[in-house]
Parts: C-alpha cells; sequence; structure tokens
C-alpha cells in the first residue's frame, strides 16, 4: 500500500501513542509489514525486514508484533474495517438488493481458544459467518464459533451487526434478499429476516422434517441463489489469497481474527488499491 492510500484510508483509524519518544519507523512502514506477514504467512521472526544504514534490523520483529495487537486490542483494525464500508456506500459502490451470506471453516494447526472438531470436514478448527454484497463487497463484520458448531444458530448473532452496521453508514435493508444455502433452513432464522424487513432466499431442506410440509412453499428464486458462487464463495477465494489465513497457526483467536477483519478491508479497499 502506498503512503498516499495509508494516510487517507488506514491512518484516520489507527491509534498512536502519546507519551515517549517519536517512533523511529513511520506507521506506514509497520503497517506494510504487518500486511506482508498476511499475505506471506511467514512467522512473524521469519518476516523479511529491510536493514537500515548500519547494516541492522529497521525494526524487531516484536515490535511489528505488538503494534499489531495494540491496534487489534483497542478496536483500530475494526473501526477501520468500518470505514472501508462507509467509504464504498458513500461512493455508491454497495449493492444491497441481495445480501448473499455463508459460513466457512479454517483448521487450526496448534491449540488455542474458540477451537472444536469438526465431524463434517474432519478437522480442528473454527469457522466464520459473513455477508456480502452482489459485487463482492464484505458489508459486516462476521461472527466467530468452535469448528463444532452448527452455522444455523450462529445467524441469529450475526443479523443484528447487519442491521447495526445499515444504521451506521446510513444504507436502507428494507426489501432486501437475505440469500443462504439450506443449512440456514429453519422457522427461526426466516422469522428473524422477516422482523427486519427482509425476505430470506433460502432453499428448503428436506432433512428438516419427517413429512413434507403442506401449503403454500416457501419463497425461493434459483437465480438469486446461483449467485452465490461469484459473490460469497469467491470472498472466501479472495480471503484465501492471504496465506495467514489458509491455516491457523495464531493460539490466541482474538489475534486469527484481527488478521481476518484485515483481510476483509482490504477486499473492500480494492477498488482504490489496485495497481
Amino acid at each position: 500500500m502506498s503512503e498516499a492510500q495509508f494516510e487517507e484510508f488506514v491512518l484516520p483509524h489507527l491509534s498512536r501513542g502519546r507519551r515517549g519518544p517519536p517512533p523511529t519507523l513511520s506507521l506506514h512502514k509497520i503497517f506494510n509489514y504487518i500486511l506482508k506477514a498476511l499475505y506471506m504467512g511467514c512467522q512473524w521472526m521469519m518476516l523479511p525486514i529491510d536493514s537500515n544504514d548500519e547494516g541492522r534490523r529497521e525494526i524487531h520483529h516484536t515490535r511489528i508484533y505488538r503494534m499489531m495487537r495494540r491496534w487489534q486490542a483497542d478496536g483500530s483494525i475494526e473501526r477501520m474495517f468500518a470505514g472501508t464500508v462507509h467509504l464504498i456506500h458513500q461512493d455508491q459502490l454497495l449493492e444491497l438488493s441481495v445480501i448473499h451470506g455463508d459460513g466457512t471453516t479454517t483448521a487450526a494447526k496448534k491449540g488455542g481458544d474458540n477451537l472444536g472438531y469438526s465431524g463434517h470436514k474432519h478437522l480442528k478448527g473454527c469457522k466464520v459467518v459473513a455477508f456480502c454484497d452482489r459485487d463482492c463487497n464484505i458489508i459486516v463484520p462476521f461472527v466467530t464459533a468452535p469448528g463444532n458448531r452448527n452455522e444455523s444458530p450462529l445467524l441469529r448473532d450475526a443479523l443484528p451487526k447487519l442491521t447495526e452496521m445499515a444504521r451506521a453508514i446510513g444504507a436502507d435493508l428494507q426489501g432486501s434478499a437475505v440469500s443462504l444455502d439450506g443449512v440456514y433452513d429453519c422457522r427461526a432464522n426466516r422469522r428473524a429476516i422477516f422482523n427486519r424487513g427482509m425476505t430470506p432466499n433460502i432453499p428448503e431442506n428436506p432433512r428438516g422434517r419427517k413429512t413434507p410440509k403442506r401449503g403454500r412453499k416457501q419463497h425461493f428464486d434459483p437465480g438469486i441463489f446461483e449467485e452465490r458462487f461469484r459473490t460469497i464463495e469467491r470472498v472466501f477465494a479472495w480471503e484465501d489469497k492471504f496465506r495467514r489465513l489458509l491455516l491457523r497457526f495464531e493460539r490466541i483467536s482474538d489475534v486469527h481474527y484481527a488478521l481476518k477483519t484485515l483481510a476483509y478491508s482490504m477486499i473492500n479497499l480494492r477498488h482504490y488499491c489496485q495497481n
């Protein structure tokens, strides 16, 4: 990321120290080192760091990690993500007529918190539920859970964040269609979407009931449902571009989720930061 892009999109949301001597290295370079670790997926101690005039590394890798932990703890990374959503909405780049949602599971190779064994995928890890619009813009912070949790109840925790983000940026979700796959097909999820003025577009799951449902069938548009392979699934494919997120090596879940939020912010900023 160039220095002009950093000062425009990132720096207003980052916290800076008030006491002590000024840092010898700019926040722009420190942030780029964090992005480099996110893209390369290497350990912090193996991060390639430039040398100064004396031939030494211009900054120690623990200092970069501490700055990332500081921005994660004080909410700077979350504010930066919210700023990207507000920016693309202000520039009329959000297409909120249809909202696509889905969950993804990340395998964990080390121990840590918020982990569980998924018997369906035969791995230990954690999962998130995210939403995007029709143009692959991520519009709400994800909801996290251990890998052994079912995704269907997580939707009721994610919808309040969706409406809260829409209220913060001044977007209107009335009449929008929420497209999900069959794992979210239940009465509680459909009611939660209806109560927020949106329309669920969920295929009926035949395994959800013992006998066929009588009466009128639920509303379902196959054309909208097929968009998920070009929207939310594409977002998860872009997420795999950040090698640090392919496998979870962080024992602290907040660190892993902060890096994931940073990756989603970079995906939203692709409209402005493309080379």
